[in-house]
């Protein structure tokens, strides 16, 4: 397997009077953490400030190994941001693989850019978009079908294969490590071009324009990735607000009113079909309330069960899906999630070895964080299935 040229692209450009450097990286070569060590070396450039590919998350994780120790499982089960942090974690991983089996550190031009910013006393400026804010902005992009092909597919992808392609490597040499691990599962690449590649150059730029406005750097040394080094440097020029640019593409759209309405309305014709069935006979009524209460509770509980959850667990979720299924503002999820952690709260432990264990596929079961998020979308997923399911059951004995 070649590494990256010797030589990373540089682009010199300005902002007003502010001189910038982008340096174009890999993030899995090791000639980039040596160019960037060269640059910011005693022989290297003059620069008053350091800008790195990363947002504030990101930067976090690789500098603060303590991190995860502070991840309140409650609020992520409560605010519904457990796929994200599912998708983090497996992304992680995933990177986590590609070190370990070739021996090359992901991101280690960006720590090396890090650690020497500390070394000599420079601004540390994190110039991209917070990746939850992206996946989100992907996921708004998709159909309801494309949607979950794409996370299942990324999720399932990332956490079954052991073993990472010397392919995967060189399209990361020359790509995004997000673009290259969604592109696998994607129908059709220009779904995932505008958020993943197009947006963040508009949104690097936008922060380097910012940043530069706003504290008057004299020299600025960019160090991104070499998929959006031409990007970056054309929207370097926009005369558009560097503000307005960034709350744009901060924004997460809501949801169109019918998705909005949708849940709504199946609530509506499951309970007009229960009011219907009772107004036909009693006995047909509590048939239909025995099928949805078995198909619904019953594919949560073998969610859950899927997942390993504890036997209080499969149980909570068994009883609580026909009921959540019925109030949109609640999910199934939310109480096996729930249940789950109290019933198995997770050591000191679990969160100090999760980063290891969720580079392999039994280490998703065998953490108790991990697993705790495991159940929550095996239950989500299982009642979800189980309202369409019994949906069509009572239907059927209707017209039957």
């Amino acid at each position: 397997m070649s590494d990256q040229p010797p030589e990373e692209p540089l682009i010199e450009t300005a902002i007003g009077r502010t001189r910038v450097t982008l340096l174009g990286t890999a993030h899995v070569s090791r000639a980039s953490a040596d160019k960037v060590t060269e640059l910011l070396g005693d022989d290297g450039l003059d620069v008053d400030a350091i800008a790195v590919e990363l947002c504030a998350s990101r930067a976090a994780s690789m500098t603060d190994p303590d991190a995860l120790a502070r991840l309140d499982l409650f609020a992520v089960i409560r605010e519904k941001r457990v796929y994200m942090v599912a998708a983090s974690l497996a992304l992680g991983a995933y990177q986590q693989r590609i070190a370990d089996q070739f021996g090359i550190e992901p991101g280690a031009e960006q720590r090396a850019a890090i650690r020497l910013a500390e070394a000599t006393h420079r601004p540390m400026l994190l110039i991209d978009r917070e990746i939850g804010t992206t996946l989100r902005r992907v996921a708004h992009r998709l159909g309801f079908f494309k949607r979950l092909n794409l996370f299942s597919g990324l999720l399932a992808g990332l956490l079954t294969r052991e073993q990472v392609t010397e392919e995967e490597v060189e399209q990361l040499k020359q790509g995004d490590i997000l673009e290259t691990a969604f592109a696998e599962f994607a129908q059709d690449r220009a779904d995932l071009f505008a958020p993943l590649i197009a947006e963040r150059d508009r949104y690097m730029a936008a922060r380097l324009r910012q940043e530069a406005t706003t504290h008057g750097y004299k020299h600025i040394l960019a160090v991104i990735g070499a998929g959006h080094l031409k990007g970056v440097a054309q929207h370097l020029a926009d005369d558009e607000s560097a503000d307005e640019t960034i709350a744009t593409l901060d924004e997460v759209p809501p949801p169109s009113r019918f998705w909005r309405a949708f849940p709504w309305l199946v609530v509506i014709l499951i309970l007009s079909v229960f009011v219907y069935g009772f107004t036909r006979s009693p006995e047909l009524g509590w048939n239909m309330v025995g099928d949805w209460v078995l198909i619904n509770g019953g594919l949560s509980a073998l969610g859950t069960l899927l997942a390993a959850a504890h036997p209080l667990t499969v149980l909570g979720a068994f009883c609580a899906a026909p009921l959540t299924s019925l109030n949109p503002t609640i999910g199934a999820g939310m109480v096996a999630g729930g249940l789950e952690l109290l019933l198995r709260r997770p050591s000191v432990g679990d969160f100090s070895s999760l980063r290891d264990d969720v580079t392999r596929l039994r280490g998703w079961w065998h953490n108790r964080v991990s697993r705790v998020l495991l159940v929550f979308i095996f239950s989500t997923l299982g009642s979800a299935l189980g309202t369409y399911l019994a949906g069509f059951r009572l239907i059927d004995r209707l017209v039957g």
